[in-house]
């Protein structure tokens, strides 16, 4: 987890020319694939780079991470999105959740 960076202020700001309130953007989501006994790591390659359109490099890789490390973040983005990408991970066949990022 990283610190939130430190906000400078003008000096020479009047207080009435400051914001309200801050808004702090949404958090993005991610998409958890999790290692399973079913799945051959050949397929699970082959669905990132099918589904994400990854490279064969960056496939393997995540595909890797799901094997050594039993999960790997293969997505983020909106809820929607990672709902999308969770649905479309369970129909090849594959373990997925998504959580929200810390």
């Amino acid at each position: 987890m990283t610190a939130p960076s430190p906000v400078e202020v003008d000096p020479d700001l009047d207080s009435d020319d400051l914001p309200d309130e801050v808004v702090v953007p949404d958090r993005p989501w991610t998409t958890i694939v999790w290692n399973d006994p079913v799945n051959l790591m050949s397929y699970v390659s082959y669905v990132f780079r099918k589904y994400f359109g990854y490279s064969e490099k960056k496939a393997e890789k995540l595909m890797l991470e799901v094997h050594h490390d039993g999960r790997s973040a293969v997505s983020s983005g909106s809820r929607e999105e990672m709902e999308r990408d969770v649905q479309a991970m369970h129909e090849y066949g594959l373990w997925a959740t998504l959580e929200k990022d810390a």
